[in-house]
């Protein structure tokens, strides 16, 4: 399955991502529970640097038992990418535009969700085969960033990422992203409701 079609067929039935960064197995598998709970299709286990794996594989092994998929976050080298495939990710993540990245994730046929800021890297992603792109930093991007980069580049599907919470889900699905990326919104119960009723309307 190729990229595009990876993401839509498992946000496109909860537009949630989980990202949970810097936890240790346990509780990342304690978190991705929650999030399989809630209904989360994909969670996210970043590995920016190698102490991370050991809560990935642990991620791996627990959606394994669940029928769930878990990715890696923070890939930023082709190192990386080998690395957490051999690992068990079934997709990659990352905060830019790395070509080689990119190429190397569609030799292997491992979905890969680049991430981008500008108009320019949109453009690039494009050229390079990818419509999924991170929109990150989100937050700081803004949801009416989302409606202006769609009007010219009405292909894409933005996966909002970064500052992302249960104040403010709504209005960047509003904006026209396909999903939002959340992490310690998961945690809380309370937020956990506020962002059911945020996805749901």
């Amino acid at each position: 399955m190729d990229a595009a079609d990876f993401f839509a067929a498992h946000l496109d039935r909860n537009p949630v991502l989980g990202i949970f960064r810097g936890l240790d197995p346990q509780a990342t598998v304690d978190m991705c529970t929650r999030a399989w709970e809630f209904g989360v299709e994909l969670v996210e286990i970043p590995v920016q640097t190698p102490d991370a794996m050991p809560s990935l594989r642990a991620a791996v092994e627990a959606a394994a038992e669940r029928g769930r998929s878990v990715g890696a976050g923070t890939v930023t080298t082709v190192d990386q990418l080998s690395a957490v495939r051999e690992a068990g990710a079934e997709f990659t993540v990352a905060p830019g535009l790395h070509p080689d990245v990119v190429a190397e994730s569609q030799r292997l046929g491992l979905p890969h969700l680049p991430g981008v800021a500008t108009a320019t890297e949109i453009a690039h992603a494009l050229a390079l085969g990818n419509t999924w792109l991170k929109a990150f930093p989100a937050r700081q991007l803004g949801a009416d960033w989302i409606t202006a980069q769609l009007a010219p580049f009405p292909s894409v599907r933005f996966v909002a990422t970064g500052g992302i919470d249960a104040g403010n889900a709504a209005d960047f699905l509003a904006a026209g992203c396909r999903a939002v990326a959340v992490g310690s919104a998961l945690a809380d119960p309370g937020a956990l409701a506020a962002l059911k009723r945020a996805i749901a309307g």
